[in-house]
């Protein structure tokens, strides 16, 4: 439905005080203002970090004048699952979101950067790849507040991850917490949303994550939910137990008093493609029962994710030296290979969803010698070791250090198409924010990197109609913000804060394949973030204008 507040003429908008003089104004653009409605041709008047008025008729005078002729306006791009979390630490103006009209990225799948103890930094500098960082905070918000120190072109969000919440009291084994390990683990929760996380991110297929029980999930959703926070989930399963995983969600939401999200949304392995429907109807119930519950998806048919996700996740219990040393003893490693070459039982098996292992990419290596096997295929490694898919992944493991950076072809395309249309489904890259140049062409990204945002809005929207570009653009900015409980970004409306993006949905293309990953998006022309421009001509200017965005819960969760 059209905004009243558009349909009113300047007079009305403006009272009949003269407008103060505007330090931006945006002319001539086709507004698309974020509530899904149908766009109309004016102006954004801009002074400060604010929008302060929009209207129809004689464009006011500013200070500088954009003229949008022939583009659509809109709010800033809303990247609900980000992992600029390194990348924004030597990539100040993240490249390939900044250049699809990406404004705000969240972060915190089950991982966050704080709160950290002496030993997980310690593990976090021996466990990182090709980006090197001094790590000096401790807590999330001082992670944050170290990125926006340092420079950001796009704003920043997090939630606390539960994993990290939970090694923070019990470390990497498979063991269940005491009440007074709880009871911390709810305190570290309430801290972090004090300091304004947007709520608890979970990511349950992976070790320590895992080891989890739905009732500890539920106690530290219920912090977050106290605290006006969203549950987030990379579920227990996107395969075989999928709708059990969706149901179980479902129930932490239901339990917890606060709404939740699905991670990423997807039927993965050829084998649960039919599932869609039923999980579609699940989160449709239970909105309609009064729980709120949204999704967010990638455009893409691979996932990206380790090796590790290949494995049992009792062969990870104590985190990843332990892990390393279980797979070089030949018994564990021949129970490991026959559980690889089967369903897991009570752990989400990527390299039996893919099908084969012709379907499984290399992305990323650490070890220098190995990286000549970046963007081959598992199969073609085997092959050229004359060694099997599993025995070869569990060398590799071992001679890398490391999860190995894998892609997992899992998805339906018919699927993905039919996602993006979903009403309550939102966009989220699951990747980093990274640039074709310096320490990023040492591995591969996957593609979603560069593309995320464009595929939706090029492949999907222009060229298939699977949904209007009103609509996403609604799905890229008003949705996900109010899903974080924010109230001044995702609309273009007077208060809101100016984070706008001006773009060709004509020429908006997603160039980025798998074999050629590092390449930027077009079509996206100019990007505003709190009022400076970041973006000119589909080109970073180097300005640094963002913040860190806060949840509902800063400085009034309760102790």
């Amino acid at each position: 439905m059209k905004s009243a507040l558009f349909a009113l003429p300047l007079f009305a908008l403006l009272g009949t005080a003269p407008l103060p003089p505007l330090d931006t104004v945006i002319a001539n653009g086709l507004i698309y203002d974020g509530s899904g409605g149908e766009p109309w041709r004016g102006w954004v008047g801009i002074r400060g970090d604010s929008i302060v008025a929009l209207g129809r008729n004689a464009v006011p005078p500013a200070k500088r004048r954009i003229d949008a002729r022939g583009q659509a306006v809109a709010p800033g791009f809303i990247n609900m699952l980000s992992w600029a979390t390194e990348s924004l630490l030597v990539n100040p103006t993240a490249d390939s979101d900044l250049v699809q009209g990406v404004t705000l990225e969240v972060m915190g799948e089950g991982w966050s950067m704080g709160p950290l103890t002496p030993a997980m930094k310690a593990e976090a500098l021996k466990q990182q790849g090709d980006i090197k960082y001094p790590i000096s905070w401790t807590t999330l918000r001082q992670y944050q507040d170290h990125v926006i120190a340092r420079g950001s072109a796009v704003n920043i969000a997090s939630f606390v991850g539960a994993t990290t919440v939970r090694i923070h009291e019990l470390g990497e084994a498979d063991v269940q917490p005491t009440p007074e390990q709880l009871d911390r683990m709810r305190a570290l929760v309430r801290s972090a949303m004090n300091e304004g996380a947007m709520g608890l991110g979970s990511s349950l297929i992976y070790a320590p994550a895992s080891y989890a029980k739905t009732p500890e999930l539920i106690a530290l959703a219920t912090e977050s939910a106290r605290c006006g926070g969203l549950y987030i989930s990379h579920m227990r399963s996107e395969g075989d137990r999928l709708l059990e995983a969706v149901d179980e969600l479902v129930e932490i939401a239901r339990a917890s008093g606060g709404p939740a999200e699905i991670y990423h949304l997807k039927a993965a392995g050829k084998a649960n493609w039919g599932k869609l429907d039923a999980v579609i109807a699940r989160v449709e119930a239970a909105r309609a029962a009064g729980t709120r519950i949204s999704a967010n998806m990638y455009t893409y048919t691979a996932g990206a994710t380790g090796l590790d996700a290949a494995m049992p996740t009792w062969v990870q219990d104590g985190g990843h030296d332990a892990w390393v040393r279980r797979l070089k003893d030949p018994a564990i490693r021949a129970r490991v290979v026959a559980e690889m070459k089967a369903p897991g039982k009570d752990w989400e098996n990527l390299l039996f969803g893919a099908g084969s292992a012709d379907n499984v990419l290399f992305l990323e290596f650490r070890n220098p010698a190995l990286k000549p096997l970046t963007g081959k295929t598992l199969a073609e490694v085997a092959r050229m070791r004359g060694t099997s898919p599993e025995e070869t992944a569990i060398d590799l493991v071992i001679e890398d250090d490391s999860r190995v950076g894998t892609a997992y072809f899992l998805m339906s395309e018919a699927n993905v198409a039919r996602q993006t249309a979903l009403p309550w489904m939102s966009f989220g890259s699951d990747e980093a924010a990274p640039k074709p140049a310096g320490v990023f062409l040492k591995s591969n990204s996957h593609p979603r990197a560069y593309g995320n945002v464009a595929r939706l809005l090029g492949r999907y929207v222009r060229d298939q109609r699977t949904t209007s570009l009103a609509d996403a653009i609604r799905r890229l900015t008003s949705l996900p913000a109010s899903n974080l409980g924010l109230t001044d970004r995702g609309r273009l409306a007077p208060g809101m804060k100016a984070d706008v993006v001006i773009f060709d949905p004509a020429k908006v293309s997603d160039p980025a394949t798998y074999a050629k990953p590092a390449q930027l998006a077009t079509g996206v022309d100019i990007v505003l973030v709190n009022g400076t421009v970041s973006l000119m001509n589909g080109k970073p200017t180097a300005a640094t204008p963002g913040r860190v965005v806060t949840g509902p819960g800063l400085g009034k969760c309760p102790a």
